[in-house]
């Protein structure tokens, strides 16, 4: 079993760190939080999903398992390269609500902005052969096995307007041989402009990532477990994945009625063909998490429950109809740990787990997550609470899925908030959130990662998911000057005083 540093860290997605142009990126905020971090006496900096997004938001239903999202890539640092002028690069509207990402504007202004920077650097380094020009083709050459296929997939999405690949015309959707040839010719500039930007996307953040650990701060990063239908991934390879004979879904994935919606969850992502991920030695899930342990330290796998046992829901039916078949179980788990080799694991254990799912997390080796949030409802024996909580764990008060603690505090009932308080000791509702993230840090868990909204002691306004919900979603945003200097020295303290 490996073992995990005891440490605290803070759960803040790119997107929700400050900057003038409305989204989160690589740039100089990022930096700045880093060296926020280190004064605060963290050890881990935990991120959200990075692939590129699509409908929705939602960095869980990724048009990638393995690129990069180009909203992230630092503008002022090519305005300093001169691939962007200032003057244009302000002249944009990015939004007027500042705590909040306006996707629709992001999307609209932020690649037309990259394609002008795109264009200045294909003149600069691929016709005068600039400096950059060798890393670039060492990267497209690196990257091939997903990039090609990527690029590709991306110019034809743009080519036929947005639609998913499912109503592309005939021969490029079952990727016919003249098809893929035509439209790579036909679409050379296209391609290279989406190489361009994962090449940008990468670099950039392996430069953070190092900054980060030369800091002795950890990134915690976190993956679905399933890819979206409209994705590079089902359309490359859609022997991969459950559809029939017209690469149409039948059953899709979700998870049944739980403490998070009455009626379950319809995710609506392909299910994967595990018969053919076994035929082929999981090569495809291999190369995933060997992508993970390049850009993370550690990894957060998101519904590690669908590893045991995966929740099929018919598509045209809602989630009630659904039912559980058998996962790969401990063969993925060994093709997973033979990839990440040192790197980490964290598994996302949480809602209606079971004996199976308990046995199967002990076998890997990974640790398991627990959430203060829900432990409070009374009951003494509820195993999130902190004297169920194991050494080899990570405990948050509440995850991107979760109310924020003010948020929840709000709506609780009245028993179940007097059990919090008498728990917690907290004389009055006021005192609740300083007291539970104490109570989180005593914790035996070797990680305790704070949402930032919590720290913040943010209401439900700055929740960053609604299960279940599209739209919305996924757009706070933290302020300049938010996380103060009497934050940070709060949150060092009680780093000392437990040992983190």
């Amino acid at each position: 079993m490996k073992e995990y540093k005891r440490g605290a860290g803070v759960l803040l997605p790119i997107t929700a760190l400050a900057s003038p142009y409305g989204i989160g990126s690589f740039g100089r905020e990022a930096f700045k939080f880093v060296d926020q971090l280190l004064e605060a006496g963290q050890k881990y900096w935990q991120v959200l999903p990075m692939g590129p997004i699509s409908y929705g938001d939602s960095p869980y239903q990724s048009l990638s398992a393995f690129a990069g999202n180009p909203y992230f890539i630092d503008l002022e640092r090519m305005i300093t390269e001169n691939l962007l002028d200032v003057n244009e690069v302000e002249a944009l509207d990015y939004g007027d609500t500042p705590e909040f990402v306006q996707y629709d504007k992001i999307f609209k202004n932020r690649f037309l902005l990259l394609r002008k920077a795109f264009e200045r650097w294909n003149k600069r380094c691929r016709e005068d052969k600039c400096k950059e020009t060798e890393a670039f083709d060492q990267f497209v050459k690196e990257e091939a096995d997903w990039l090609e296929d990527y690029a590709l997939y991306m110019a034809c999405k743009i080519h036929f307007k947005q639609w998913e690949w499912s109503r592309w015309d005939e021969d490029i959707k079952y990727r016919n041989d003249q098809a893929m040839a035509k439209y790579r010719e036909m679409l050379s500039d296209e391609i290279l402009f989406w190489k361009f930007l994962q090449f940008r996307f990468f670099q950039e953040w392996r430069e953070l990532k190092k900054y980060a650990n030369n800091k002795g701060i950890e990134i915690i990063g976190d993956i679905p477990l399933y890819v979206s239908y409209d994705s590079a991934d089902v359309w490359a390879q859609p022997q991969l994945f459950q559809l029939n004979d017209r690469m149409q879904l039948t059953n899709v994935a979700g998870c049944p009625p739980d403490d998070f919606s009455d009626d379950g969850q319809k995710w609506g992502n392909p299910l994967y063909n595990w018969g053919k991920h076994e035929e082929q030695d999981f090569y495809w899930w291999k190369r995933r998490m060997k992508s993970c342990a390049q850009l993370y330290d550690l990894t957060r796998i998101d519904h590690f429950i669908g590893m045991v046992r995966y929740y099929c829901i018919p598509s045209d039916k809602t989630a009630k109809s659904g039912w559980y078949e058998k996962g790969p179980g401990i063969k993925l788990i060994n093709a997973i740990n033979e990839a990440m080799k040192d790197s980490k694991v964290i598994a996302e254990n949480l809602g209606v787990a079971g004996p199976d799912v308990d046995e199967l997390l002990e076998k890997s080796g990974f640790p398991g997550m627990k959430e203060l949030e829900v432990a409070f409802n009374g009951d003494p024996k509820n195993e999130h609470l902190p004297h169920f909580h194991q050494k080899h764990g990570v405990v948050y008060i509440g995850t991107h899925d979760n109310e924020t603690l003010k948020g929840h505090i709000l709506y609780e009932d009245s028993k179940k908030l007097q059990y919090m308080m008498e728990y917690i000791s907290a004389e009055n509702v006021s005192q609740i959130i300083r007291k539970m993230m104490r109570m989180l840090y005593m914790s035996v868990s070797d990680l305790v990662i704070l949402q930032m909204q919590d720290i913040l002691e943010k209401d439900n306004k700055a929740r960053m998911n609604f299960p279940s919900t599209v739209g919305g979603n996924w757009k706070w945003r933290l302020q300049e000057g938010e996380f103060t200097q009497a934050i940070s020295k709060e949150l060092k303290e009680l780093a000392f005083i437990y040992n983190r």
